[in-house]
């Protein structure tokens, strides 16, 4: 059974998780938020393929995927979280979309807004901008290694 899966992708601020909320709720689909893959400020890349390898490999393989979400607070891998074949699936997040995440998506949309809203937006939600320059290189290197617009259904401006 092939799960139906949505990617949202962005860079930060741009209203992925709101997005992905109005979604699952129309839908009734499960939200796996790519923060629960990053392993810390610096785990973007690495969350990418624990997404297509991890989880989305397996399931389209007809296998339960299974990982741990990534701990914030304690800065480590910590519960184990899971997901079945055939359920309905909202992925968000930056590095979500890539060549071979596409290949298992139904649909795939990527949000953009300019840098100065999204960094308003990701100060307001987060109450802190220590490490936007950070996480803005690995957005870049994302989208200069992905081109993740390119592979979207939908292109939205937010």
């Amino acid at each position: 059974m092939r799960t139906p899966i949505t990617i949202v992708d962005g860079r930060s601020g741009a209203g992925k998780t709101a997005l992905a909320a109005r979604l699952a709720e129309a839908s009734g689909a499960r939200v796996l938020h790519m923060d629960d893959l990053y392993a810390g400020w610096h785990g973007l890349a690495t969350g990418s393929r624990l997404l297509e390898r991890g989880i989305l490999a397996p399931l389209a393989a007809g296998r339960r995927a299974v990982w741990r979400r990534w701990d914030w607070e304690v800065g480590d891998w910590g519960a184990e979280d899971s997901a079945s074949p055939g359920e309905p699936l909202i992925v968000e997040g930056c590095g979500s979309l890539t060549l071979e995440s596409r290949e298992h998506a139904a649909r795939a949309i990527w949000l953009e807004a300019p840098e100065d809203v999204r960094r308003s937006r990701a100060l307001a939600r987060d109450g802190d901008d220590s490490w936007w320059l950070l996480w803005r290189e690995q957005e870049d290197a994302h989208v200069a290694a992905n081109d993740p617009a390119s592979l979207a259904d939908e292109v939205c401006a937010t």
